[in-house]
């Protein structure tokens, strides 16, 4: 019964580990619009949101960490459960890191390339959106976890397909941006292009742990 209960809590906190990255993702893709709109009040909102969300992200990897080390019946999962979550927790770290950026350095972003922008950030979150789910069904049913890997690497593709489209119209039509503005804005792709390449990883260590099971 105790044994029971302690695997419940681990699950349990696991739920609450990817839900707090949904949450993440939500207020990441609202930051962006804000900024790009200049909502001023409403992006602050959103910075001090996110840092809450990775403040909670960071206390509930470490508790299901700490719940996988006393759990003896584990030990063959635990290495691959641990890098799973420091995967994820590293697309939190991401979302809140190139999010602050927008404050700190303040990028002049035309708004002609406001829906160019938002659509890069619609592709990169949507690769992590999917991520999750393929996540919770390591611990379900795994059947479905090279389904729904699948459609991380199509939106991490799509992704990247994106911002070569959107640095290509930056470099080559926008002539009356400066140099440094035109690499500032590359700079703020490739950010937002991140969050997809971190959803990659997870989907790779996805596959590896989908693969053992098998064996």
């Amino acid at each position: 019964m105790l044994y029971q209960k302690r695997i419940n809590k681990i699950i349990g906190d696991i739920d609450k580990f990817f839900d707090t990255i949904d949450q993440a993702l939500l207020i990441f893709g609202e930051g962006v619009k804000n900024y790009l709109y200049t909502n001023v009040e409403a992006f602050k909102g959103n910075l001090q949101t996110m840092t809450r969300l990775e403040n909670e992200a960071e206390l509930l990897r470490r508790e299901i960490e700490a719940g996988l080390y006393r759990q003896s019946s584990l030990v063959r999962l635990r290495g691959d459960i641990m890098r799973l979550l420091e995967a994820l927790d590293h697309i939190i770290d991401t979302l809140n890191d190139n999010l602050f950026q927008f404050e700190i350095e303040r990028p002049f972003i035309p708004l002609e390339l406001n829906a160019d922008f938002l659509k890069l950030t619609e592709l990169s979150t949507q690769a992590v959106e999917t991520a999750i789910p393929a996540a919770k069904a390591y611990f379900r049913t795994s059947d479905s976890i090279t389904e729904k890997v699948h459609r991380v690497y199509f939106y991490e593709k799509e992704a990247d397909k994106q911002a070569k489209s959107l640095k290509k119209k930056v470099f080559h039509t926008m002539d009356e941006l400066r140099l440094s503005q035109k690499f500032h804005l590359r700079y703020f792709a490739l950010h937002i292009e991140e969050i997809s390449m971190e959803a990659e990883k997870v989907a790779d260590q996805l596959s590896v742990m989908s693969i053992k099971r098998s064996i």
